[in-house]
């Protein structure tokens, strides 16, 4: 028998044994023993797995229905009062406009950069870091980024309508006498494509969007025949797929002839929602456009809003007394307004009611803010009840800023940047 280095010969002593293979006795039980620790491992792992999902859920849970009641002013901003100023969503913070030029406001209220212009009816649409801000009815062009004016441009015709992609590169709708031009430039104003159309043929354009990419657009123009309006819809595609197709690179078209549709978005890069006077109709389009859902409105429609993920609309209630003080519109069974928001698949995920006259609605960051006067309500993505507050000013505009629950909020003397907080007096800034 040999011994092992450091142990005394003891027939007691469990470590002085026979160094063999092992009979099959003995390795198929360490086999066996093996496999039942491995499987209580991956038990407790699982169960550990499975306990902070649940503590995960459970914050989840307890962040989204946590009750804000009041909130802290972080900096204020005094600003001009302007009647005319309006306000978009400018990458993670606000982009100003009027007719004398356009201004890029930070998350704290504070003017970045200031761009004069000379428009007479301005209009605005923004994509990530780019802004175009257009003279309607005149041939005023200017493309901003977060860091000021990029180009401006005159158009050789009367501007319809415009919209940008997130490259900077903007798409504008011309006309001239009979005829309209959908003409696609760069940031820097070099033209990319052009698309010539008539009214007698094609109609008078209603509105018109640019994918994320710029790729392709979808119009919506509406048509004349014997006293009947009708609407088309067009898609066309500017890269490989499009250029294969035809010449004007238009992949697809619907023909509405019972219904206004007097709005298109490309509320993803290859999805398209049109917004009708009886329905919502939401299409795919990767490369050509297909139908993807259907929408029925049960009753008129006053608003139409998109977010990421979403397409809401706003119609009346079942009262009409606008002095209802109430805040919790979800406990009433009636109410002055009623929004519904949808997937994209056309399924219908919440329902909202409230009681007070709202100016806008404004849906980003997972959030819906609805601002009316001096109330603001504001719903997480699931429809509950965020916020709830009767500020002391009227609120012209509100969006989320880059920290989570605080907010540009714009008043017609100040731009204040606020945190929610769970009292429910307002913490004045020291």
């Amino acid at each position: 028998m040999r011994q092992r280095p450091g142990k005394q010969n003891n027939e007691h002593d469990i470590d002085n044994v026979i160094e063999t293979g092992g009979s099959q006795e003995s390795v198929r039980y360490n086999r066996e023993l093996k496999k039942a620790r491995n499987k209580m491992i991956l038990t407790i792992t699982l169960v550990v797995a499975g306990i902070l999902v649940v503590a995960a859920g459970v914050l989840f849970v307890m962040f989204e229905l946590r009750d804000f009641r009041g909130y802290k002013v972080l900096t204020t901003t005094p600003t001009d009062y302007d009647s005319s100023a309006k306000y978009v969503q400018f990458a993670d913070n606000l982009l100003r406009f009027n007719n004398e030029g356009a201004s890029y406001i930070n998350a704290t209220g504070q003017t970045v950069w200031t761009a004069g212009s000379d428009m007479v009816l301005p209009i605005a649409e923004t994509c990530q870091d780019y802004a175009v801000v257009a003279d309607k009815g005149g041939n005023l062009i200017d493309i901003y980024n977060i860091d000021g004016l990029v180009n401006s441009q005159n158009m050789p015709y009367e501007i319809c309508d415009v919209d940008v992609s997130k490259t900077g590169a903007y798409v504008a709708v011309l006309q001239n006498g009979n005829s309209n031009l959908i003409s696609m430039y760069s940031s820097l104003g070099d033209q990319i494509y052009e698309i010539k159309t008539s009214i007698e043929n094609s109609g008078y354009p209603m509105d018109i969007a640019i994918s994320d990419d710029g790729q392709k657009l979808f119009t919506s123009y509406l048509y004349l025949v014997d006293l009947s309006a009708k609407i088309n819809l067009t898609a066309y595609n500017f890269g490989d797929v499009g250029q294969n197709e035809n010449a004007d690179r238009m992949v697809g078209g619907y023909t509405f002839e019972d219904q206004m549709i007097s709005k298109v978005d490309f509320v993803t890069n290859d999805i398209i929602a049109a917004f009708g006077s009886e329905e919502i109709v939401i299409y795919s389009m990767k490369e050509k456009p297909s139908e993807k859902a259907h929408i029925k409105y049960d009753d008129k429609i006053r608003s139409v809003f998109t977010m990421e993920g979403y397409v809401g609309t706003i119609q009346d209630g079942d009262i009409t007394d606008t002095q209802s003080t109430s805040t919790d519109a979800d406990s009433e069974e009636e109410s002055l307004y009623l929004m519904k928001v949808y997937d994209y698949n056309g399924n219908k995920k919440f329902e909202y009611r409230f009681n007070f006259e709202y100016d806008n609605i404004i849906a980003s960051n997972g959030e819906i803010i609805i601002i009316g006067g001096k109330t603001c309500h504001i719903l997480t993505s699931r429809g509950k009840l965020k916020f709830a507050y009767t500020f002391g000013d009227t609120i012209k505009d509100m969006v989320p800023a880059a920290q989570k629950n605080t907010y540009v909020v714009t008043y017609e003397d100040r731009i204040d940047n606020i945190k929610l907080t769970k009292s429910e007096k307002k913490d004045e800034k020291n």
